[in-house]
């Protein structure tokens, strides 16, 4: 199921003649283990007073401005930002033009965390937008504006075509640095990120909340301009009882709103969105999971409103694998796993996309659905039916790379590489997408990992077809 191509965009069409010769491949053959060691910057944050993380000019100017998904559909937007020394206006002005014809208000709040205050925090929703439609919106301050833009996606269609990215554990240094500025130059239109965002509990006292501004400052060059669709990791938790901080994800939950209320989420840390032909489920490896807790009991409900006639591609976010052969954390997902992985094989997911370990791994399709611990199988084994379990925890953070994967590789693995890097997913229509996995090798991007995937529902229908029934 591997095909690898060192070209940046290799053609569409050419890539298709490997379809079949791809899903040949998909029953467990022997998998690659990268031998390619790269020189990585030192494993440590960039200093506060880089330019990356340039607080602008002027009094209360609006600062760490991202966007993200405000509806089910795809028709909103959730606008956030911070000003740091007092609420100053909060009116956003937007449009089709910088006429800014079109004005919505925020609402606005602030927390502390320990000892830090932090500074108003603004959400503003944007409702009715037009699909296909690139909106400018201005953030006024005192004595000045900032300007930026964004484009909605296209109408909801079985075959619109779209470009995600996917971005995992990223943190704030040098190779966090690499992997932006090489996300830049894909043409991908949203990011899908999986979780660890800031590694901000990697400080103590006052500084975690200062290592969260710096990194709402350090995204804001691609987040104020296309939407990003949180989910949440481990270092997103910060229970400290040492610091009296006894509320989980306080940080994340303040600064990274999701529309978790119009897929019928109790909770922003699990929700849903459609986006052109995806339908995107997110989930949280840290919030109870099991049979009849409300993450549990909402996922359930959500895979049957899937609609795979409208939004063939089916997409789970999650942070800790459920597959994976890296020594890094490894089967910490096993619970999730024995809980979820027969609905995601039942559902025919597309993909599931992890971070969590510091390093990249694609599977084949297997499952391990069978085995109840007095029979079945005990192994995975090869499943048509199953997604492609992708990690793609190797965004660049101060932790380094988990370099270490188990030996031999076992069956269900693909390709598994020690470096770091992002992905793109090029989904064309109902039928098709490009993946690639991009290597950040020392100043250039490189496509490391190629595949042609066929979209589980419509294929699986077509071989119906062709065997008649």
């Amino acid at each position: 199921m591997l095909v690898t191509f060192r070209r940046k965009r290799p053609c569409f069409h050419f890539l298709l003649l490997f379809s079949t010769i791809l899903s040949s491949f998909s029953s467990g053959h022997a998998g690659v283990t990268s031998a390619y060691i790269r020189s990585e910057w030192p494993s440590v944050d960039i200093p506060l007073d880089n330019e990356v993380f340039a607080v602008p000019e002027g009094h209360n100017i609006p600062q760490q401005v991202h966007i993200t998904q405000g509806d089910y559909d795809g028709k909103s937007v959730i606008i956030s930002w911070v000003t740091p020394d007092e609420p100053g206006p909060r009116k956003l002005q937007y449009g089709k033009s910088k006429d800014y014809k079109l004005s919505a208000d925020s609402t606005v709040t602030n927390y502390t965390f320990y000892k830090y205050n932090s500074g108003y925090i603004h959400y503003c929703l944007l409702n009715a937008l037009e699909y296909s439609t690139k909106y400018y919106y201005k953030i006024e301050a005192r004595d000045s504006s900032r300007e930026f833009w964004f484009q909605t996606p296209p109408r909801i269609h079985p075959d619109a075509p779209y470009t995600f990215g996917i971005i995992g554990d990223l943190g704030q240094t040098y190779n966090s640095l690499s992997t932006l500025q090489h996300y830049k130059q894909t043409g991908a239109q949203t990011v899908l990120f999986v979780g660890d965002l800031s590694y901000a509990d990697q400080y103590k006292y006052n500084n975690i909340g200062v290592r969260w501004d710096s990194w709402g400052r350090f995204i804001e060059p691609i987040a104020a301009y296309q939407p990003w669709i949180w989910t949440a990791g481990n270092h997103e938790i910060e229970y400290m009882p040492d610091l009296g901080e006894l509320t989980t994800f306080k940080n994340y939950l303040h600064r990274y709103p999701t529309p978790h209320a119009a897929s019928k989420s109790s909770s922003p840390l699990w929700y849903s969105v459609r986006r052109a032909s995806a339908h995107i489920i997110v989930l949280s490896s840290y919030s109870p999971f099991v049979k009849y807790t409300p993450q549990w009991m909402w996922l359930r409900e959500e895979l049957q409103r899937v609609n795979r006639e409208i939004t063939p591609w089916l997409i789970v976010l999650m942070h800790a694998p459920i597959y994976s052969s890296n020594v890094g954390h490894y089967m910490e997902g096993e619970s999730m796993r024995s809980v979820f992985e027969s609905w995601f094989v039942q559902y025919r997911v597309d993909f599931v996309f992890s971070g969590h370990v510091h390093a990249y791994e694609r599977s084949y399709r297997m499952s391990n659905i069978h085995y109840n611990v007095t029979s079945g199988d005990r192994y995975p084994v090869p499943n048509k039916a199953a997604p492609v379990y992708i990690t793609v925890g190797d965004g660049g953070n101060r932790e380094g790379l988990a370099a270490k994967f188990w030996d031999p590789q076992p069956d269900y693995s693909a390709f598994r590489e020690a470096s770091y890097g992002h992905s793109t997913l090029e989904v064309h229509n109902r039928t098709h997408a490009i993946y690639r996995w991009n290597r950040n090798d020392d100043g250039k991007s490189i496509p490391t990992d190629s595949v042609v995937f066929h979209n589980q529902y419509w294929a699986s229908n077509l071989r119906r077809r062709r065997r008649g029934g």
